[in-house]
C-alpha cells in the first residue's frame, strides 16, 4: 500500500498527532516512509478549553525535539502536580480536611500494594490524623505551600515531583501547529465537501469546497464532536455513558488576574455545586474556569449564575461559552483505513485531564502499528486491536471518574442523590466498591494495560472521600515489627516534606523564570 497519512481537523487532536507522528514514523526519504498532511479550515472552530492535562503529556511533549521552555513560554503552560476536591464528600464542616482533599501525582511512599494503607486506615480514630495523601506523600504539602513540582536548573521534562501543566489550548495548537509544519507536516487549508470511498468502504479520497481532492492510504478523523469521518461517512456507532457520568453541559469563563505577580495555584481546583462542579486552574496572567453539569438537574440560565457568582465581582461583566457535549465514545474507533482521534473518538467531562492523554495513547498506538510495511491484513488486525484497547481503556476511565460521584455522603440536591445511586454505577464499579468494603484493593482489580489510573489514584480518591472500610482493620497490632516500620515510613514523609518545601521554588517564581529566559 502506500504511504500517506491524512488528518481531518487541526486543533490540540490533530496537531499533537501530526507533531507525534512526524518524529514517531520514518519520513518519505526512508524504508516504510510516511508523508503526512492535515486539512484544516478557518472556517470551522475548535473547541479550545481543554487547558489540563495528564503527566504523560510531559513524555510526548519530549519527543517532539523542543525544550520544556519553548512550550512553557509558547503556550502560556503552568505546572500541575494533581487536582484539589474541594465540597465533594460531603464532610461535616465545609473547607475541612473532610471535605477537601487532593489528588497528587505522585506515588506513595513505600508502595501501594498496600504499602502503607491499612496502617494509615487503622488509625481512623486518631482525630490529628493526617489526609491519606498526605500521609504517604510529600506532595500535598508542597500544593498547598504553592510550591512547584522542580527547579529551573532541572533537566526539561523532569524533577523532584510528577506533574502535568495547565495551558491556553489555542496558544498550544498554534504551537503544535509550528513544530509539526517544522517537521515536514503538510499543512492544507480547506472545507471538506464530501468524500469519496473505495468498492471495499474504505476512504479513497475527500473533496474540498474549493475543488482540491486529496488522496491517503490511511485517514485520521480530528474533525470534533463533527466525527466527519468515522461517525457521518464510516457510521461507527456511538455509546452513551450519560446513565453514569451525568454531566452535558459546560460554561466557561476567563478570569483575569486581579494584579501582576499573584500566586499561581499548582493544581487543577474543582469545587463541587449544587449540579456539577467548577474547574479553577491558573494560568501567567489569567485564571480558566468553567461550570461542568447536568442539563437534567439545572438550566444554563441558572448554570451562568453560578459560574459569575464564583468568579466574584468580575463575573458580572465576563464573557461566558456555553458547550453541549455528549458524553460516552465510538465502539468502533479505527474502521477500515480510518481512526477516529480526540473527540471524534469519544469525550467524558474534563474532570481528571482524560481528553489530551487519550489524543496521546491513540496517536503512539497508531504509530506503534504503522512502524514496518503494512498491507490490508496487517490494517485489519490493528483496527482490531486498537478498538479492543481503546473501548477497554475509555470503560476504565467511566468508572474511575464515578467513583468521584459514587461515595460521597452529599445528599442535598437531586443531583447528589441521583449520582450516589447504586442504580447509575457500572457494574464493575459496584463489584470493586463492594469487595473494598472488607478488604484493600489489590492488583487483580485493574488491568493494568488498559488502565490510565493506577490503584494510588483509586485510593487518593476513595479515602478522600472518607469511603468506610474495615479493611486495615488491627494492621498495627497483627505484626509489631511491620507497624514499627510503617510509624518510621510516615514520619519520613513528613520529614522529607519539610525539606522539599525548603528545596522547590515558589511556582509563580517558577513560571517567571521560564518566561523571562
Amino acid at each position: 500500500m502506500g504511504k500517506r497519512i491524512v488528518i481531518v481537523g487541526g486543533g490540540t487532536a490533530g496537531w499533537l498527532t501530526a507533531a507525534y507522528l512526524s518524529r514517531a514514523l520514518p519520513s518519505t526519504d526512508q524504508a516504510n516512509g510516511w508523508a503526512i498532511t492535515l486539512v484544516e479550515s478557518s472556517e470551522i472552530g475548535t473547541i479550545g478549553v481543554g487547558e489540563g492535562s495528564f503527566p504523560s503529556l510531559r513524555s510526548t511533549l519530549a519527543t517532539l525535539g523542543r525544550s520544556e521552555a519553548e512550550f512553557l513560554r509558547a503556550s502560556d503552560a503552568t505546572f500541575k502536580q494533581g487536582v484539589r476536591f474541594v465540597g465533594w464528600a460531603g464532610g461535616p464542616t465545609p473547607g475541612s480536611n473532610a471535605d477537601d482533599y487532593f489528588h497528587p501525582f505522585n506515588l506513595p511512599f513505600g508502595g501501594d500494594t498496600p504499602g502503607l494503607l491499612p496502617y494509615w486506615l487503622d488509625s481512623a480514630p486518631d482525630p490529628a490524623r493526617p489526609s491519606y495523601a498526605d500521609a504517604v506523600t510529600v506532595q500535598e504539602r508542597l500544593i498547598r505551600a504553592d510550591k512547584g513540582p522542580k527547579r529551573r536548573e532541572d533537566p526539561d521534562f523532569s524533577g523532584p515531583m510528577n506533574y502535568a501543566y495547565h495551558f491556553d489550548a489555542g496558544k498550544l495548537a498554534a504551537w503544535l501547529r509550528e513544530v509539526s509544519t517544522a517537521n515536514g507536516i503538510a499543512r492544507i487549508e480547506g472545507t471538506v465537501a464530501t468524500v469519496a470511498r473505495r468498492e471495499d468502504g474504505d476512504i479513497a479520497s475527500l473533496a474540498l469546497s474549493d475543488g482540491q481532492s486529496i488522496e491517503g492510504d490511511l485517514f485520521i478523523d480530528c474533525s470534533g464532536f463533527r466525527a466527519l469521518l468515522i461517525g457521518d461517512t464510516l457510521g461507527a456507532p456511538f455509546k452513551s455513558v450519560e446513565d453514569v457520568l451525568f454531566n452535558d453541559r459546560a460554561i466557561a469563563m476567563q478570569v483575569p488576574d486581579e494584579r501582576p505577580g499573584q500566586p499561581i495555584a499548582p493544581y487543577t481546583r474543582a469545587t463541587a455545586h449544587e449540579a456539577g462542579w467548577i474547574w479553577d486552574i491558573g494560568l501567567p496572567t489569567r485564571r480558566g474556569t468553567g461550570y461542568v453539569y447536568s442539563s437534567r438537574h439545572m438550566s444554563d440560565d441558572e448554570a451562568e449564575q453560578v459560574i459569575r457568582r464564583y468568579a466574584g465581582p468580575q463575573g458580572a461583566t465576563l464573557n461566558t461559552r456555553l458547550l453541549k457535549f455528549r458524553t460516552g465514545y465510538r465502539t468502533r474507533q479505527w474502521i477500515g483505513n480510518t481512526v477516529a482521534i480526540g473527540l471524534s473518538a469519544g469525550f467524558f467531562e474534563p474532570l481528571e485531564s482524560t481528553g489530551i492523554m487519550l489524543i496521546e495513547v491513540a496517536a503512539r498506538m497508531v504509530a506503534d502499528m504503522l512502524r514496518g510495511p503494512v498491507d490490508k491484513a496487517a490494517l485489519e488486525a490493528s483496527a482490531r486491536g486498537f478498538n479492543r484497547h481503546m473501548s477497554a481503556r475509555f470503560e476504565a476511565i467511566v468508572e474511575f471518574l464515578k467513583l468521584h460521584y459514587c461515595v460521597s455522603r452529599r445528599a442535598d440536591t437531586a443531583y447528589w442523590r441521583d449520582n450516589t445511586d447504586p442504580a447509575s454505577w457500572p457494574e464493575g464499579l459496584k463489584d470493586k466498591l463492594a469487595q473494598w468494603r472488607h478488604r484493600l484493593a489489590s492488583r487483580f482489580d485493574f488491568v493494568v494495560d488498559f488502565e490510565t489510573f493506577l490503584p494510588p489514584s483509586w485510593a487518593y480518591i476513595l479515602h478522600g472521600l472518607g469511603y468506610e472500610t474495615d479493611a486495615g482493620k488491627g494492621a498495627l497490632a497483627a505484626d509489631p515489627t511491620r507497624a514499627r516500620e510503617a510509624i518510621a515510613a510516615f514520619g519520613k514523609v513528613r520529614q522529607s516534606a519539610q525539606a522539599a518545601l525548603q528545596a522547590l521554588p515558589d511556582h509563580r517564581s517558577l513560571i517567571d523564570q521560564y518566561h523571562r529566559t
